[in-house]
């Protein structure tokens, strides 16, 4: 199309020193050069592009090169197996071509075999204010307001980087029901905000093939079922808030696979952002018990409340 071209959207996979799962979007955009320098980026900028289908995507990583060919909405999901030892533990890349755009690099978390524990957080409400639930507040969060203008919850950062010096080499993911085209945004959001980095895991927006909406609630449960078959050996802190379904998914994960949960801590939203969510207002004390399969299960209103409880319970 007239004034757009293909571009590559990395998005940070992860995996272990045996296989990479990489994840990447291939659409037609507009060249922004306000792109390659901070800049205030309206929400709406990110649902302007549109998805090249099927498009030819060369993966290469660790060594071994391998194709593979975007969906309808313009995305690759793709596991890449790669020779045992080329990948070393922690960050690394991953390169990405595809006819007609430029090379890039998309980072991927690497996972020590060795690592027991890890941390799953939710993002809305979790690590970052925005009212999700409410309509039109999700549309303007979405599509109006400034990234700049976003704010973090208090002492969420604090809290994740504790729990990295804790736990080194630790994973941490970030599990949305988010659109991936707000991943750059995000990405974004947490570096500003000195969150750690790790990997996003979004979904699309649009029908599937037996719904005209995708279901945000069976996209987090799919998806710690799948990290708890990649990384059988992880224990997992699952950190989420109480204005949307956390408790519930967490819950159904902690009675499914005991095995695979540390604790299940929620974040309480104050009266005014449950209200907005869409939900009662919660008792705002903090609170310890016992969870399902005798796993802990914490609430506090801020990432300090939540710390102070974790050490209580003798997870850190």
């Amino acid at each position: 199309m007239r004034g757009r071209e293909v571009t590559i959207v990395p998005y940070a996979g992860y995996g272990s020193p045996e296989w990479v799962r990489v994840l990447c979007r291939v659409v037609l955009a507009r060249p922004d050069p306000r792109r390659s320098r901070a800049a205030k980026v309206r929400g709406w900028r990110s649902f302007t592009t549109i998805p090249v289908r099927q498009a030819r995507v060369v993966i290469e990583a660790a060594g071994r090169t391998q194709e593979a060919y975007t969906d309808r909405a313009g995305d690759i999901d793709h596991v890449v197996d790669v020779r045992p030892g080329v990948l070393t533990p922690g960050w690394s890349t991953v390169r990405l071509s595809v006819e007609g755009a430029q090379t890039v690099e998309a980072p991927v978390r690497i996972v020590d075999p060795t690592v027991a524990f890890g941390l799953i957080s939710d993002v809305d409400d979790t690590v970052m204010v925005t009212a999700l639930p409410r309509p039109l507040l999700a549309a303007w969060n979405t599509f109006v307001l400034d990234e700049h203008a976003r704010m973090a919850v208090p002492g969420m950062a604090v809290l994740y980087e504790r729990l990295g010096n804790a736990y080194p080499g630790a994973p941490v993911f970030y599990l949305s029901t988010g659109a991936w085209n707000v991943a750059p945004t995000l990405t974004r959001f947490l570096s500003r905000h000195l969150y750690p980095a790790g990997p996003l895991l979004l979904t699309n927006w649009g029908p599937t093939n037996d719904r005209w909406f995708r279901s945000g609630r069976e996209h987090k449960r799919a998806t710690l079922a799948r990290l708890a078959d990649e990384f059988p050996g992880v224990r997992w802190l699952l950190v989420g808030d109480d204005g949307q379904h956390d408790e519930e998914i967490y819950a159904e994960f902690a009675a499914a696979h005991p095995e695979h949960v540390a604790g299940v801590a929620i974040r309480h939203l104050s009266p005014t952002q449950s209200v907005l969510a869409g939900s009662m207002p919660g008792p705002a004390a903090d609170s310890a018990a016992a969870g399902p399969a005798g796993r802990p299960w914490l609430s506090a209103p801020d990432g300090a409340g939540l710390w102070r409880l974790l050490r209580e319970a003798g997870i850190v």
